[in-house]
């Protein structure tokens, strides 16, 4: 009996780091209805009710040694995540890209690509001598999220944001190792994001002011695809970001953290008791991966004084296929003052689009919805066409 069910612990963190991936195996098919998940509620309102006060965190006594500095990133050498895991030790960097690779229609082959061009452009970005217009004044920056890279992350939205009349920008950050504690995905060449989030959020600021003195902008808006979503809102909240970004537009972002099929929560409702499981499941997701769960360090401070930023625009999407941030309502925010907020369900007018997390990427209504967003005047129609779930196929198979 407990080698069976030590046996299916192991399987189900390694299953969780299959789905950190985000390669999509482990989610419902296009014609599967949505998980409503009621378990991973229940955790989620056991922990918010005030689990986390049952008792300390368990420390690993794991060591954080300083980051590596590349590119236009930094490496702050401190310790975060809170996670009690002895994975690894804090670093990481981010770097630019590094010529350009084809526009795609399909979320599957883009990401196959990506993990062969790691530093490859996506379409459209990293023009550092376009100059925005009156009619579009603030440049847009691209946020890949976790185990993603710039291309992959934008090979589809790239070029059509450009073509809409925006300079776009975008970076690879977040690039780390087993040693500092990116987990089993970092070892694929194209698999970024895996990094302390607070890490990156600093290399978001340090390339935000890059854009801005290249272009002469008082601001940028962003379009961030999961955790580039909260990490971009780290930046916003306590990096200096705030009165440098006007709009925020994010897909399937972990604003409040997610479930991982539920193995997250319940390994951090366990953690807070003082037993020490996500280090192990840790060595799987990385860094970033833990810090995404419900109830992390992370994501309580991210959210502990309100959702938004007074003075920015706020378009937050969601699909309900989402089986990596879920339950995918967890994405949506709450308006605080001198905050505006759009929230969307994907399919919300359009069932067809059966969209996962990664696929939505690849979407011509997130698409649609990422132009109105940025000019609501020039774009205000949204498209509604059927895009396939893993595969992507920019409303095509």
């Amino acid at each position: 009996m407990r080698r069976t069910t030590h046996r299916r612990a192991v399987r189900a963190s390694i299953m969780m780091g299959v789905s950190l991936l985000a390669v999509g195996f482990a989610g419902a098919g296009a014609d599967a209805a949505p998980d409503p998940a009621p378990t991973d509620r229940q955790l989620a309102d056991y922990i918010a009710a005030g689990l986390k006060q049952a008792g300390p965190i368990a420390d690993s006594g794991s060591a954080c040694t300083s980051g590596s500095g590349a590119g236009s990133g930094n490496g702050s050498g401190n310790c975060y995540g809170g996670s009690g895991s002895s994975s690894g030790s804090s670093g990481g960097y981010s770097t630019d890209t590094q010529g350009y690779g084809p526009s795609m229609t399909s979320w599957l082959a883009a990401f196959g690509y990506g993990l062969a061009h790691p530093d490859a452009t996506p379409p459209g970005a990293n023009d550092w001598n376009c100059t925005p217009t009156a009619e579009h004044p603030r440049p847009v920056i691209l946020v890949h999220g976790t185990w993603m890279n710039a291309f992959n992350g934008f090979a589809f939205m790239g070029q059509p944001i450009k073509d809409a009349g925006f300079c776009t920008f975008t970076l690879n950050y977040g690039r780390s190792n087993l040693i500092e504690g990116g987990g089993l995905g970092s070892v694929l060449p194209g698999t970024m994001g895996t990094g302390y989030i607070q890490d990156s959020a600093k290399q978001l600021s340090a390339f935000v002011d890059r854009v801005l003195a290249a272009t002469g902008a008082p601001q940028v808006d962003i379009v961030a695809h999961s955790q580039g979503g909260a990490m971009a809102g780290w930046y916003t909240k306590f990096e200096g970001g705030a009165g440098k970004v006007h709009k925020l537009v994010t897909f399937g972002a972990t604003h409040h953290g997610t479930s991982l099929d539920g193995i997250g929560a319940l390994g951090r409702a366990v953690n807070n008791f003082g037993i020490d499981i996500l280090g192990f499941v840790e060595m799987f997701v990385g860094h970033a991966g833990i810090q995404q769960t419900i109830g992390s360090d992370f994501v309580d401070k991210l959210n502990a004084n309100g959702d938004t930023v007074p003075g920015i625009e706020y378009t937050v999407v969601g699909t309900r296929y989402d089986e990596v941030t879920n339950p995918y309502d967890l994405t949506f925010l709450k308006a605080g003052p001198g905050a505006q907020v759009t929230d969307i369900t994907l399919q919300d007018g359009c069932e067809q689009d059966v969209s996962d997390h990664l696929t939505m990427m690849y979407s011509p209504r997130a698409l649609s919805i990422a132009l109105r967003a940025l000019d609501p005047a020039k774009f205000p129609d949204l498209q509604c066409t059927f895009n396939p779930w893993l595969l992507g196929g920019g409303g095509s198979l």
